[in-house]
Parts: structure tokens; C-alpha cells; sequence
């Protein structure tokens, strides 16, 4: 058979139809299929507003400011054709006014879904004492279901969801918060059904709340013990996906506050004068959202919570709500609502996906450029310095059996902690003097020397994978890095003889968790549980004084596993 025939019977087509049908293709007249390299990698914003019904921070935010700023954000989204979400509180839930306006809007373009902070009426109404400073009152152990144990999380969620219910005719897909354990994320999916949830940004210390080491951002399936730990299995996961809400700046916003307790906030929040709030800011992130290597999908959340008020956020919608309206019409972004997003992810993966955020270009004149890289199994960040060095500031590692100690426990003070288990923390193992992280490095002429590059090139070609090459300026050659979603490889190409290696640098009372550094493992010991990261090619020895790890290559390559199981917990 020939060589024709065979793709015609392929094909479908009957061989005697062939030669006419090969003319026709000769002619221009039909295209013979081909299978393309590319694929969809959709852009996504979600607009969410979330709904206070009061503030007890500021007498002058009364109810009624607090509800024309929803008037208004629902005005400028009218002005543009936006979709978006809004998410209620439940005294806004239960408050008339929020009811009417809402309710009158057009389904097809708002979604209406749950705000899962818990003031006074609805821990009272499921029969609970409510333990707050005020009607509403923000302190983890109080306003959070951190702060109640399981049985009465789902009071909690029963109360809610009746009273949604009665009110719009139907259970909201949509339930978000700062935070929410996984018993209760998990009674919301199995009880009700919900198609999508939503968490903070990684932060440290910020109003109390920690969310450190997860997901960098997108969205991702939760471990069913650990709403903040993205899980490995279909067996072992929510299938909610949670979303990584606020739009964090993928340059600055991780050592922002290095040396203290706390971290500021750097995010597409319109209320912030840097970020958000600067128009030079909006373009900036919004350019590299769209441009940027995403390998799946690129995802970010607009809008913000009523309490900033509409003076204090009106400067910044009023910006980037025809940005993103002139971008959607461009068919740069799709704009969804959050629930719309939630079915989306599910109806596409069945696990989380490999992901990445990407900066190839920095704000004004900053040189800065940075990879987020994050998997089922881990999360990574490549730094390139405006020195033309490069710093790995972050890699931590996700393991589904590692539990969060509020999927059954109460936290007791006015603070909570998410983590994961971290490798490298170029935030927590810093101080004001030296930023800790992986650097590059090698023996030229006898001397140790940071190795220099010029721009990296950052892509993705194949599916779950994300290839990073890195021209060096200082030494010949380059560094290819290669991610998977459970393995990380290195190695340098066009340099066979150079001798070089990656020190992880912190300042020397730094408290790395390491406990044993051996030949191809590093064991470690973090909230009382054992993990370890093994080296598939390459070795680890421990360094000393601020040289707190060095990974040298085997025959020019380093390859490391990033799904070694989680050991016995102490």
C-alpha cells in the first residue's frame, strides 16, 4: 500500500476516492488533517467581591457605606459587561438590602456564593456562644471555622446553607475565605456540592494569618487532612479546587518584610498605592499574566471586600475594570466567575496540573526576572538578581499525608498557621543582611565565583513540563533547568569541564530543619513530622557557618526526586 493510501484508509476515506481527494489537497482546496504543537492555555481573571455587612474597625464605615460601595462596584461592572462574583458574609446574607440587589441581577453574569467568615448571628442561630469582641470579629479563633471543632463547623455550614437557600432558591457552588480547614471544605463538597473554593495569597504573619509554602498560585486540588496542601492522589483529595486569591506580586511580594514578623502586602487589591492602586503597576502585571509562560493556564483575582469602602477603592477599579473589559475584548482574558472557573478545573484535570507564573520583563528599569514553578508535588522560584546572578529563593514540598492540625483541632489564640514542608525558604531563612537561598557556583582558576547569565529563556513545549536555559556571561555555556511534576533536573551544557555546584546560603542562626545530610539525602524534621528530598543523581554535603547545604553534580547533572514519601511523624 502506498504511502498515500495508507493516510487516506487512516483517514477514513476509501482509497478509490484518493487521487481526486490528494488533487484537491494539491489544489488548496481541502487541508488534510495535522496535529498541532500548541495548545489552549486560557488566561482567567475572576472579579470577587466580598460582602461585610459591618466594620468594627472604623465607626466611620457605617452599613450604609459599606453597602453603596457594593452598589457601586456592581455599577462600574454594568458600565464594562463584566462578569463576577460576589461573596456574602452571613449577616450581609441575611440583611435585605444585599438580598435585593443582588438577587435582581442577571444570573448569567454574577454569581452569587458564600463569604466563610462566621460573625455573631450565625454562630448564635446554630446554637453556639459567640466568643467575639464584636458582631464581627476577625481573630482566627473567632471569626474562622479554625476556632470550632468539627461538629459545630457543620452547624456552622447547615445554618448557612438553609438560610442562602431561602433567600436566592438555591445553594451557592461558591465558598471562600481566608482560610477554611479541609473538614470543613470537605463537608461543604460532600453536603452541598460546591464546584469551587478560594484561599489568601502565601503570607506571613499579616493580620495574623499565615498561609506559607502552598501552591504559588492558579488553583489546586487539597489534600483531604490539609486544605493548604495540594494532594498527589484522586484518593487522598477534596475535588474542590481551591484558588490562590489577590493577585500577589510575583517579584516582590516573598521578601517583603524579611526580618520581621509580618509581611506587607504587594497585590492587584486596588486599594494598595503600590500594586493595585498604581496604574503603571496594573499594566505591568497584567502584561506579564498574558505573555508570561503559564504551561496551563495563567490566572489571577480581581475586585475587593466592601470594608476598604468605595472611596478607598475607587481610584484602582476604576482602572482596572476597562483594562480587563478592553483585554477580554482583545481575547487576551477571559473574565469568569469563580464557580465557572471551579468547573472548569474539574471538567479538565483530574489531579492538580504542573503549572507556572512567569516575569520575563520587570517593573521600569528593574532587571529583575522570576520563574513560580508549582506541581501536585512541589513548588519551586527561580530569582534572576539584577546582578545577573540567579537565586532559587523557594522550594517547598507537598505530601497529602502531612495533616494540618485544624482538620481536627482548635486553634486557641488570635493566629493560625498553614504550611508545607519546606527545602528552601529564602523568606523564613532570611534576615536584613543576607537573603537566604540556592546559589550558583564554581571553580574558575582555583577561585570560587558566582556564576553570571544573561536572559534567560523560559517555555514549555511539552505538557507537565517547564524548561528554563540560562545563558552564562562569566564561564562558557548554559544552565538548562527542567521541571516535572515530580522531578527537578540541572545540568549545564556546552562546559563539560566546569566545575560547578549550588550552595544554599542563610545567615547562621538561621534554624534550617535539616537533621542529616548524606551522600543522595537530605533528611529533615518540620511540626513534628519527618520528609526527606532524595537526589537521583548528584550528592548533598553539608556546608558550615552560612554555607548551610551544597548539591554537586554526577557527570554534569543533578536530578532530584520530589516525591519521596513523608516519614514516620514523631
Amino acid at each position: 500500500m502506498s504511502f498515500n493510501n495508507f493516510v487516506l484508509k487512516k483517514m477514513g476515506v476509501p482509497v478509490k476516492w484518493g487521487v481526486l481527494l490528494l488533487a484537491w489537497c494539491y489544489l488548496g482546496l481541502v487541508s488534510l488533517p495535522t496535529q498541532s504543537t500548541e495548545r489552549p492555555k486560557p488566561k482567567m481573571v475572576n472579579i470577587v467581591n466580598f460582602i461585610r455587612l459591618l466594620e468594627p474597625r472604623d465607626a466611620r464605615i457605617t452599613e450604609q457605606v459599606l453597602y453603596e460601595t457594593v452598589k457601586s462596584q456592581v455599577a462600574l461592572m454594568d458600565q464594562h459587561g463584566l462578569k463576577g462574583t460576589f461573596l456574602l458574609q452571613y449577616d450581609a446574607l441575611m440583611d435585605s438590602r444585599y438580598q435585593k440587589l443582588l438577587g435582581g441581577l442577571p444570573a448569567e453574569r454574577y454569581e452569587i456564593g458564600a463569604w466563610w467568615e462566621l460573625p455573631q448571628p450565625l454562630v448564635e442561630k446554630a446554637g453556639l456562644e459567640w466568643r467575639g469582641r464584636y458582631p464581627w470579629d476577625w481573630h482566627a479563633d473567632v471569626g474562622f471555622s479554625t476556632g470550632y471543632t468539627p461538629k459545630e463547623r457543620e452547624k456552622l455550614v447547615d445554618v448557612y446553607m438553609a438560610d442562602f437557600k431561602t433567600v436566592f432558591g438555591y445553594y451557592p457552588k461558591s465558598v471562600a475565605s481566608w482560610f477554611i480547614d479541609a473538614h470543613t471544605l470537605n463537608y461543604f463538597y460532600e453536603k452541598y456540592g460546591i464546584v469551587a473554593s478560594a484561599n489568601c495569597k502565601d503570607q506571613y504573619g499579616t493580620d495574623g494569618y499565615t498561609l506559607w509554602g502552598g501552591y504559588w498560585n492558579q488553583a489546586y486540588y487539597p489534600s483531604k487532612i490539609n486544605s493548604y496542601m495540594p494532594a498527589q492522589t484522586v484518593a487522598n483529595q477534596t475535588p474542590v479546587p481551591i484558588f490562590r486569591m489577590l493577585g500577589s506580586d510575583p517579584v516582590r511580594q516573598y521578601d517583603t518584610g524579611v526580618g520581621h514578623n509580618w509581611q506587607g502586602v504587594i497585590t492587584l487589591e486596588p486599594v494598595n498605592s503600590f500594586g493595585g492602586g498604581d496604574d503603571a503597576w496594573v499594566d505591568w502585571f497584567f502584561r506579564e499574566l498574558i505573555e508570561g509562560e503559564s504551561m496551563e493556564f495563567a490566572y489571577t483575582q480581581a475586585g475587593q471586600e466592601n470594608s476598604f469602602t468605595w472611596a478607598g477603592m475607587a481610584k484602582g477599579l476604576e482602572y482596572q475594570f476597562p483594562l480587563i473589559a478592553k483585554l477580554r475584548d482583545e481575547g487576551k482574558l477571559e473574565v469568569q466567575t469563580l464557580a465557572e472557573s471551579g468547573q472548569w478545573f474539574k471538567d479538565t484535570y483530574e489531579v492538580t496540573p504542573a503549572t507556572s507564573m512567569t516575569v520575563n520583563d520587570d517593573l521600569g528599569e528593574s532587571k529583575l526576572k522570576t520563574v513560580w514553578f508549582n506541581s501536585r508535588f512541589y513548588r519551586t522560584n527561580l530569582l534572576w538578581e539584577e546582578d545577573g546572578t540567579l537565586r532559587i529563593r523557594d522550594i517547598h514540598l507537598f505530601n497529602e499525608h502531612f495533616p494540618s492540625v485544624y482538620t481536627t483541632g482548635v486553634t486557641k489564640t488570635n493566629e493560625c498557621h498553614f504550611y508545607t514542608l519546606p527545602v528552601i525558604d529564602g523568606y523564613l531563612w532570611s534576615d536584613d543582611e543576607w537573603l537566604a537561598g540556592m546559589r550558583l557556583k564554581a571553580i574558575v582558576d582555583g577561585k570560587e565565583v558566582l556564576l553570571e547569565g544573561g536572559v534567560p529563556k523560559i517555555t514549555s513545549r511539552k505538557r507537565g513540563r517547564l524548561d528554563v536555559s540560562w545563558p552564562l556571561t562569566n564561564v562558557s555555556g548554559r544552565l538548562e533547568i527542567n521541571f516535572v511534576e515530580d522531578q527537578l533536573t540541572v545540568s549545564v551544557k556546552g562546559n563539560s569541564q566546569l566545575d560547578w555546584y549550588f550552595d544554599m546560603e542563610v545567615p547562621q542562626y538561621s534554624k534550617v530543619p535539616f537533621t542529616e545530610v548524606h551522600g543522595n539525602v537530605v533528611r529533615a524534621l518540620f511540626e513534628n513530622h519527618r520528609y526527606e528530598l532524595r537526589a537521583l543523581r548528584g550528592t548533598f554535603t553539608a556546608g558550615e557557618g552560612k554555607d548551610a547545604l551544597r548539591i554537586s553534580p554526577h557527570h554534569n547533572r543533578i536530578q532530584l526526586d520530589m516525591a519521596t514519601p513523608l516519614k514516620t511523624d514523631l
